[in-house]
C-alpha cells in the first residue's frame, strides 16, 4: 500500500464513519435498529452495491468481528451496574447453558426437519443463532425503560453466551465425528470457569492499580482501562478458556471500581464501542453478496420462526424454572433474545473451516438476523408497555468525576445535577459531606461562584467537591444518596436506606421516617 492508497483509505473509511453517526440520528428518530442501517452501508459499497468493492475474506471478517466485539463487550461491562448484575447472575447463567443447549436443539430439529437441510448445516445454524448479540442488547435495552432485575438478566446472558455457542460452532465445524455431549459440556464449564477467573482477577488488579496511581495525564486513565479490558481477553483466550467472558467480567469490576475520571472513560469506551459496531456491521455487509439470498429466504424465514416463536420462548421458561420467574417477565426475555453481528460473525466460522453447505448457512444466518432484528427490536418497547414491565422515568445516577491531588492527598470531584436528581432545591449546608469534603466551587449558567451554606441547588448547577483521601468515598456516596433520596436521606446515606424502604413496603411513612432519623 502507499502513501496515495492510504489517503484514498482514509478518506472513505471517514465518510463511512460520519454517514453512519448521521445514521444513528436516523434510527432514534425511526426506530429502525442502527445495525442495519451499517450493514445497508456494506452493502450499498459492495459488489451488488453503487461501491462495486468486492470482498470475499472470510478469516478476515472473523478476526476483525472477534476484535470488535471485544471493544463492544468492553464497553458494555463498563456500563453495567453491579447491583443491577449481581441478582441476575443465577439466571443469565442457566440461560447461558442449558437455555443454549434448548434452543440449539429445537432450532436445529426445526432446521432439518421443516426446512430440509442436513443435521450438521443444522446444527451450525442452531449453535450460532442461539448466542444472543451483546452490541443490540446494550445498545437497545438502554433506550427501553425496563426493571433493572430484566436488564441485568439479558446483558449477563449476552456477556455468558458466547462461550458456550463458539465451542459447539468450532466443534460441529470440526472435520470427522463429532465428540461425545459431555466431553463438549465439560469443555464448556472449563472454559467458562477459566475466563471468569481471569476476568475476575484482572479486573481487580486493574482496578487496584488504577485507584492507586496518579497518572500525568487524565487522558491516560481511559487508554489504560481499555488495555486492561482488552488484557484479560487475550489472557482468558491463551489460558484456553473465555476471553469473552473475561474481558466482561474485567470491564464490570472497572466500571463499578470508582476510578478516578469514570465518566470520561466510559465516554471513550462509548466511542470505541460505536467504532467497533460500525465497523463490524460494514464489513458484514460487505461480505456478502445480495443476489446470492435469493434462494435462502424461505429457509430464513422459517427458521427464524422456529426460533423466535419456539425455541427461544422454551429455552426461556425451562432454564428460569428454578427460580419463580414471572411469566409477563418470561414472555419478555423471550422476545428480548435479539441477535446481530455476534451470529453473522460466528457464521464465518464454517467458512473459514471449508465446511460443506457454510456459504447456506451464512446466507441464512444473515437473512435471518436482518428481518427477525427489524421485528424484535421497534417492538420490544411496545410488548414492555402491554406486559406493565415499562418503568416511569427515574432519578437518574449523579455522574462524578474524580481527579486525584497526589501531592496533597485528596480528590477533587466534580459532579453535574441532572434533569431529574432530587439534589434541586437542596442548600449546600443539607448536603452534610463528611468531614474532610466540603463544596468548594459552584458552577451555574457559565458563572462560577463560591458557595455558602445557604445555597440552593439547581438543575443544571456543576459542583465542584474537595476530599481528603480518607473520605473520598464516604464523600462520593453522600452525593449519591441526596441525588437520589434528596435532602432526608440518611446521615452518611450510601443509598441503603433506599433499597430498605423498597423490601420494606408495609411499613409506614412514620415509621420510615424514624428508621432514617428524621424527627
Amino acid at each position: 500500500m502507499t502513501v496515495e492508497h492510504l489517503n484514498e483509505l482514509l478518506l472513505i473509511c471517514s465518510l463511512v464513519l460520519l454517514i453512519a453517526v448521521a445514521a444513528v440520528r436516523l434510527s432514534s428518530r425511526s426506530g429502525l435498529p442502527s445495525l442495519l442501517i451499517y450493514l445497508g452501508i456494506g452493502i450499498a459499497i459492495g459488489q451488488d452495491g453503487v461501491g462495486g468493492v468486492i470482498f470475499d475474506n472470510a478469516e478476515l471478517t472473523q478476526l476483525l468481528g472477534y476484535a470488535a466485539l471485544v471493544v463492544i463487550l468492553a464497553e458494555g461491562g463498563l456500563g453495567t451496574k453491579w447491583k443491577e448484575i449481581k441478582p441476575a447472575l443465577p439466571r443469565a447463567a442457566a440461560l447461558s447453558t442449558f437455555g443454549v443447549a434448548v434452543s440449539v436443539g429445537v432450532t436445529a430439529a426445526g432446521a432439518h426437519y421443516l426446512a430440509g437441510l442436513e443435521w450438521r448445516q443444522a446444527l451450525l445454524i442452531g449453535a450460532v443463532v442461539s448466542s444472543t448479540d451483546a452490541a443490540a442488547v446494550f445498545s437497545v435495552l438502554r433506550s427501553v425503560p425496563l426493571p433493572a432485575r430484566l436488564t441485568g438478566i439479558l446483558e449477563a446472558e449476552s456477556g455468558f453466551n458466547d462461550a458456550p455457542v463458539v465451542i459447539l460452532v468450532v466443534a460441529f465445524s470440526t472435520a470427522g465425528p463429532a465428540e461425545h455431549w459431555y466431553v463438549l459440556l465439560g469443555e464448556i464449564a472449563l472454559e467458562l470457569a477459566i475466563g471468569a477467573a481471569v476476568g475476575l482477577a484482572i479486573g481487580w488488579l486493574g482496578a487496584y492499580g488504577m485507584r492507586h496511581v496518579a497518572l500525568p495525564a487524565s487522558g491516560l486513565y481511559p487508554i489504560a482501562v481499555m488495555a486492561i479490558a482488552v488484557s484479560a481477553y487475550a489472557a482468558g483466550a491463551l489460558a484456553h478458556g473465555s476471553g469473552f467472558l473475561a474481558v466482561y467480567l474485567a470491564a464490570v469490576i472497572l466500571g463499578n471500581a470508582k476510578l478516578p475520571h469514570a465518566p470520561a472513560t466510559r465516554g471513550f469506551a462509548e466511542g470505541l464501542g460505536w467504532i467497533g459496531q460500525i465497523g463490524m456491521f460494514v464489513l458484514l455487509g460487505l461480505l456478502v453478496t445480495p443476489h446470492n439470498l435469493l434462494d435462502d429466504i424461505v429457509p430464513a424465514l422459517l427458521i427464524g420462526m422456529i426460533l423466535t416463536l419456539v425455541a427461544r420462548p422454551l429455552s426461556v421458561f425451562t432454564s428460569l424454572l428454578p427460580f419463580r420467574v414471572p411469566w409477563r417477565e418470561k414472555a419478555l426475555l423471550s422476545w428480548a433474545g435479539l441477535r446481530g453481528a455476534v451470529p453473522i460473525v460466528l457464521a464465518t466460522i464454517p467458512m473459514v473451516s471449508d465446511v460443506p453447505g457454510s456459504e447456506t448457512v451464512f446466507n441464512i444466518v444473515f437473512v435471518l438476523v436482518v428481518v427477525y432484528t427489524l421485528i424484535q427490536g421497534p417492538t420490544l418497547p411496545w410488548l414492555a408497555r402491554r406486559l406493565q414491565l415499562g418503568e416511569g422515568e427515574e432519578a437518574a445516577d449523579l455522574g462524578i468525576e474524580s481527579a486525584p491531588l497526589e501531592r496533597l492527598r485528596g480528590h477533587l470531584l466534580s459532579t453535574l445535577i441532572g434533569p431529574t436528581s432530587r439534589m434541586h432545591g437542596v442548600e449546600v449546608g443539607e448536603l452534610r459531606m463528611p468531614a474532610g469534603a466540603a463544596v468548594t466551587l459552584v458552577v451555574r449558567d457559565g458563572t462560577s461562584f463560591v458557595p455558602s451554606p445557604t445555597t440552593v441547588l439547581r438543575h443544571g448547577d456543576e459542583l465542584l467537591v474537595v476530599a481528603t483521601d480518607p473520605v473520598r468515598d464516604a464523600a462520593e456516596r453522600r452525593l449519591q444518596a441526596v441525588s437520589q433520596g434528596g435532602k432526608l436521606a440518611g446521615w452518611l446515606g450510601t443509598g441503603a436506606e433506599r433499597a430498605g424502604a423498597e423490601r420494606r413496603p408495609q411499613e409506614g411513612a412514620a415509621e420510615r421516617g424514624r428508621r432514617r432519623g428524621v424527627g
